[in-house]
């Protein structure tokens, strides 16, 4: 595998990115690991690391119950140029967007980048509502618990949430 610094956009210098990802319909494990397969492919990005995987209760919405991780992507992307490649991801996994918080086949989220904070109409990170979400925090901890809050997790600490696989499930996407 290319290194991040082989696929560079530009001069700019790769940083450290955390993704959610999350799938309530279909084959929900699938359309994750295709995901990373896809992710791994766009230009200047490597994949790091990825969290166990998790089943969660939706959160604010109904539906079947989700699959969760979270992913650790070195980029030279911009954060706005990641955004629409990620959403060109989920648009080809079948993603629809009907109403606000409706099941879907795909959900990719940048969480975190690299310690930039953006608040635009099209992205915010860090992600505004990471802060209430065990499905995000859980996976995140596992990864970077220096970028979880304990007091989140306490709060979070009654949604429905549980490991279902370690880091194993996408260990051939991930490098060695």
């Amino acid at each position: 595998m290319d290194s991040v610094n082989d696929r560079t956009e530009g001069d700019r210098p790769a940083v450290s990115v955390f993704i959610g990802l999350g799938a309530n319909l279909g084959d929900r494990k699938a359309a994750l690991r295709a995901a990373l397969a896809a992710i791994v492919q766009l230009p200047g990005t490597q994949l790091l690391r990825v969290s166990p995987l998790y089943g969660s209760a939706p959160v604010d919405a109904g539906g079947p119950d989700y699959l969760n991780a979270v992913a650790e992507l070195a980029t030279t992307q911009a954060p706005q140029a990641l955004l629409k490649a990620l959403q060109t991801i989920e648009q080809a996994a079948g993603r629809e967007r009907p109403y606000r918080n409706a099941p879907r086949t795909l959900d990719l989220d940048i969480l975190w980048f690299g310690g930039q904070v953006v608040d635009t109409p099209e992205l915010a990170v860090p992600h505004p509502r990471m802060a209430e979400r065990a499905f995000v925090l859980r996976p995140l901890a596992d990864l970077a618990p220096e970028r979880v809050d304990a007091t989140w997790l306490q709060a979070v600490a009654t949604q429905d949430i549980h490991v279902l696989e370690g880091p194993h499930w996408a260990a051939d996407l991930t490098p060695v």
